[in-house]
């Protein structure tokens, strides 16, 4: 099973492109996405219908629909139960920031359909940035002029179309990163090994044009693995690529083990033993870092044990970034017909084929559908089921 679902790592990338193409909105109803699914044969429309949930802001059915790729109820053994104990839980952001101090390159990876890995690299940002980290790399975008425009558009990527990814890239340039794409998009038939290869090379050219600067590197998958990884053809992903060109060891992360699954008796039961309510990283009494069962840890430094998400009127909890996001109601008055899909978007990035800031499908009229937004203007989108905008109005968030 493990090999099966590496083989889909390696697909996905152009599979979820090649799939998108049909598509004429890029955020849809949730029905609509449920249409295409079950008309489709492809034997990767799971996958595919997983990222456009994801895309349209349906956090659980993407995850639910991810589960249907195939998948065991996971167990540990005697020794794992123990093997845990030696470990104590430190939050994963404050680890993450205080060891930034230290590191030249940070490496964590996100799985396509998960938006809660984005909004959670979000979360760091700041605290990186104020620790001397100015560089952020990212695997899916394709936009030379990201750091003049200071927001993401329609065509800067496939996966950066996602809401929270979009937000990901914003907060950064605001922040003041210097963001940059760093994987190869103009060779073609290229190879999974020659991929991760290309991948650590323009980021060491990065590094070699900027030899005292910090990066943080978002990526996807088991690019993030610096031993050998599930795709034995690959030899090297791409952080161990990037130690051979430069020399560095990264601080490397993965978030996609030890994140919940669509039906939580998928979940790994290290997420249920610990209980925790914020995601956290394991460290021992040495200071070692927890990175996977005792038989077969992965070749990475740690790994984020994300607790099981919490709802509110149907909005995960996390998506709030601690507080920092608030809800917003949209007004009843403002609902033309149901269904509804409405967006927020950054004023003046509407018009330029933006990002959305969120999203939410409204059914009827006894749903009250909220947004979660940072402070600022926006410009709220109101979509019909023929995708006709029915309204548009401004809208000004202040906590």
């Amino acid at each position: 099973m493990k090999s099966l679902i590496s083989v889909f790592f390696l697909l996905f990338y152009n599979i979820a492109a090649i799939y998108s193409q049909s598509k004429k909105e890029t955020y849809q109803f949730s029905r609509d996405i449920d249409f295409t699914i079950e008309k489709d044969t492809a034997p990767w429309k799971y996958q595919a219908g997983a990222t456009a949930y994801s895309m349209s802001g349906y956090y659980k059915k993407a995850l639910e629909t991810w589960d249907k790729n195939g998948a065991t109820i996971p167990k540990i053994t005697k020794a794992d139960s123990l093997y845990i104990k030696e470990f104590i839980p430190q939050n994963a952001k404050d680890y993450i920031i205080k060891r930034s101090k230290n590191e030249k390159i940070i490496i964590i990876n996100e799985a396509h359909n998960n938006a809660r890995h984005r909004v959670f690299t979000t979360s760091i940002l700041q605290g990186l940035y104020n620790n001397g980290f100015r560089f952020l790399g990212v695997e899916a975008l394709s936009d030379s002029l990201i750091n003049k425009r200071k927001f993401p558009v329609l065509e800067s990527g496939f996966y950066t179309k996602e809401p929270e990814f979009g937000n990901l890239i914003s907060e950064a340039v605001k922040i003041g990163f210097t963001v940059f794409g760093y994987d190869d998009f103009s060779s073609e038939n290229i190879t999974g090994k020659d991929r991760e290869i290309k991948q650590a090379q323009n980021i060491s050219r990065w590094i070699e044009k900027n030899p005292k600067g910090k990066f943080l590197i978002h990526c996807g998958y088991d690019h993030v693995i610096e031993g050998i990884p599930g795709i034995k053809s690959w030899e090297k992903a791409m952080a161990g690529r990037l130690t051979e060109f430069t020399g560095i060891n990264p601080f490397t992360i993965d978030q996609i083990q030890y994140s919940e699954r669509g039906d939580l008796k998928l979940n790994q039961p290290y997420i249920q033993i610990l209980n925790l309510d914020y995601p956290a990283i394991l460290v021992d009494s040495n200071g070692k870092t927890f990175n996977g069962s005792i038989d077969n840890p992965k070749k990475i430094d740690c790994s984020i044990i994300h607790p099981v998400t919490k709802f509110d009127n149907g909005i995960p909890a996390w998506k709030t970034l601690q507080g920092k996001r608030k809800a917003y109601s949209i007004p009843s008055s403002k609902i033309k017909e149901f269904p509804a899909l409405v967006t927020a978007y950054r004023i003046n990035e509407f018009e330029k084929n933006g990002i959305p800031a969120d999203i939410v499908e409204i059914l009827n009229a006894d749903q009250n559908g909220k947004l979660l937004l940072n402070n600022g203007r926006y410009k709220i989108v109101i979509k019909n089921k023929e995708y006709k905008v029915t309204d548009e109005f401004l809208f000004t968030m202040k906590n």
